[in-house]
């Protein structure tokens, strides 16, 4: 069992690689809730934007194709009221909940790889495990998106010295 400071600890960056363990696409699990930071927030469409890179949407796909989650499964991002704008397009981002509820906007079914370019599938081990297995499992080829160049990935721990913040 967890002390509240390791559970405050858990809920990190740090604190995952700590305490938690890697999960693979077979795993048996069922999320509850899926809270997602945001950079802004369309509050008509519930559409977000985040750092750009894509990856809670591709967790998102993920945790569908593992049956972990469905459109039942709320998604909750908080923001600033300076942070709501218009027009954010929803074409592959994830809808949130929190922001516009009873929404009539479906949910991602999974991971829209014609949008997925190869650079990015290449960063992600479980992603291209996944892509395999779907292939697999339906005999045909998934398509990829563009190629595109990559903004360069964060590097965890960066602001850490001695495992602290500086």
């Amino acid at each position: 069992m967890m002390t509240p400071s390791t559970l405050k600890e858990a809920c990190t960056s740090v604190g995952v690689a700590k305490h938690g363990r890697p999960i693979g696409l077979d795993e048996k699990i069922k999320v509850d809730l899926i809270v997602i930071g945001s950079v802004a927030v369309d509050p008509r469409t519930g559409a977000r934007l985040g750092k750009g890179e894509g990856f809670a949407e591709l967790e998102y796909g993920m945790l569908r194709y593992m049956g972990a989650i469905d459109d039942s499964t709320p998604v909750v991002t908080t923001v600033h009221d300076s942070q709501l704008v218009d027009d954010i397009p929803i074409e592959k981002l994830l809808v949130h909940d929190v922001i516009f509820t009873n929404t009539s906007i479906p949910k991602p079914q999974g991971i829209y790889w014609d949008k997925l370019s190869p650079e990015k599938l290449g960063q992600i081990k479980i992603l291209r495990e996944l892509k395999r297995r779907i292939e697999q499992e339906t005999g045909q080829k998934l398509p990829c998106g563009p190629s595109e160049k990559l903004p360069p990935t964060a590097r965890r721990g960066a602001n850490l010295v001695g495992g602290k913040r500086i």
